[in-house]
């Protein structure tokens, strides 16, 4: 669950993801060090066995590895903004620039249905893009492009266009006339993208929450009008 720092008055929000990190990393290494008496002792003909063994060492290590790398807190919140955090760098969002928090849905034929992302529809594309690192906005691009996938194109007269969706034009304006280049450019037509087919511009996925993406969302939009009706 979510920690609350009373004295700075502020939600901080461990990523289930990271859970069990240390755990994975000693399983790992221990069942390396049990391949390795395997090897020695064990007859030639069990050594598939010890193979197998330091194939799931090797596994277990590197899951340890990339959980202990991750952020303590995946999100701390405040009265101020949200503050995403992430091994490739991170992103703030002041509350007076959310406009909607929900879980996206997407239409399959006659049912629709709720995907585990939180998402958030921004007012002014400006703050995000001049703050996020371009590390992470690559990660990002990267990240969504199952989003892209459960929601295509509906004007795609052939039903061939995922190939293009995945590329982005290097070219934004912003709605206040400011000019961007690059990855920059590149993210800032991307959530232009999503918003037109889920109807959101940020998303987080439930990997890096400590509850349902639903929950979350729900917290999410207690804050905001906790802060907002101020």
């Amino acid at each position: 669950m979510a920690e609350i720092d009373n004295a700075q008055d502020v939600i901080l929000v461990r990523a289930s993801a990271k859970r069990n990190g240390l755990t994975s990393l000693i399983l790992g290494i221990a069942l390396f060090v049990l391949a390795l008496i395997m090897f020695a002792l064990l007859p030639l003909q069990f050594r598939l066995l010890g193979i197998f063994t330091t194939s799931a060492a090797i596994v277990s290590v590197l899951i340890g590895w990339f959980k202990i790398r991750e952020p303590e807190h995946s999100m701390v919140i405040s009265r101020q903004e949200i503050d995403y955090n992430h091994r490739k760098g991170n992103w703030q969002l002041q509350w007076k620039n959310v406009q909607r928090i929900d879980t996206p849905k997407v239409t399959k034929g006659t049912e629709q249905t709720t995907l585990s992302l939180v998402g958030i529809r921004v007012k002014d594309y400006e703050p995000i893009l001049d703050a996020i690192s371009p590390r992470l906005m690559s990660h990002m691009l990267m990240e969504q492009r199952p989003l892209l996938l459960q929601a295509p194109d509906q004007n795609c007269d052939s039903g061939n266009c995922f190939n293009d969706d995945l590329i982005e034009d290097d070219r934004f304006q912003s709605d206040t006339g400011k000019a961007y280049t690059g990855i920059q450019a590149m993210f800032g037509n991307r959530m232009t993208k999503l918003r037109s087919r889920l109807g959101y511009d940020i998303f987080i996925n439930s990997a890096e929450l400590d509850r349902s993406a639903e929950e979350f969302a729900e917290l999410l939009r207690s804050c905001h009008r906790d802060v907002i009706g101020q």
